[in-house]
């Protein structure tokens, strides 16, 4: 009797729904970003070796000492910078290997994303390529400068954890605007920060783990 080889994308279309709805179990409630996290397949983003946990609730190596964030990590954060709004002209630092702006891409207007290492800006760019999203810009740069040609935007994203939050990006933040950015060396926070005219209101969350933000492009 033959037998059908398993069709990989049906079973990772399962993994992602089993994803989505531990995500809604954790308390994911925003079906925006839940169909977003659907939409994406995480598994092209990681190692061939490391696709079978793609979809588990966990960071993942992606190479040069970066990680791939876990779901839960992604969704809560751009969750938490969607309540109330849209996230309009978005800025990602730390592209990584892309996951994330592909999810972002979903849910923004326009996302540029930014990378200061140069053999993952391009990883990212040839994992990016099959999605075909207009919307996403890659740009290698040191994340904390921002993307002074591109701003003001309405929401920036830091995927990497900084002892303070960076001059230039706060500058970058259109009024009304959010940036969501991990604080803390030993023990980090998310911590969100709203600016209404040259006054920023910052609200603290979850704590999480992240690689360290670093300056200089390499």
């Amino acid at each position: 009797m033959n037998m059908r080889p398993p069709d990989p994308g049906q079973a990772s279309s399962r993994a992602r729904a089993r994803m989505v709805e531990r995500l809604r179990a954790q308390g994911i409630a925003d079906e925006k970003v839940l169909g977003a996290m659907m939409q994406i397949p995480r598994h092209a983003f990681v190692d061939e070796g490391l696709a079978f946990s793609a979809y588990d609730d966990t960071a993942l190596p992606i190479g040069y000492q970066q990680t791939i964030s876990q779901p839960l990590v992604v969704a809560r954060m751009i969750e938490i910078l969607r309540a109330g709004r849209e996230l309009g002209r978005t800025l990602e630092v730390g592209a990584g290997c892309g996951y994330q702006a592909a999810v972002l891409s979903l849910v923004a207007t326009e996302v540029y994303a930014v990378e200061r290492i140069r053999p993952l800006l391009d990883r990212a760019r040839e994992n990016l390529r099959p999605l075909r999203l207009p919307n996403v810009r890659l740009k290698y740069a040191d994340g904390n400068l921002g993307l002074p040609e591109a701003a003001p935007f309405d929401t920036i994203i830091v995927a990497a954890a900084a002892a303070g939050i960076p001059g230039s990006l706060k500058e970058q933040l259109a009024p009304g605007g959010r940036l969501m950015i991990p604080l803390g060396t030993a023990d980090q926070r998310l911590v969100m920060t709203e600016r209404h005219g040259n006054i920023f209101r910052e609200s603290r969350f979850e704590a999480v783990r992240f690689v360290p933000l670093l300056t200089g492009t390499e």
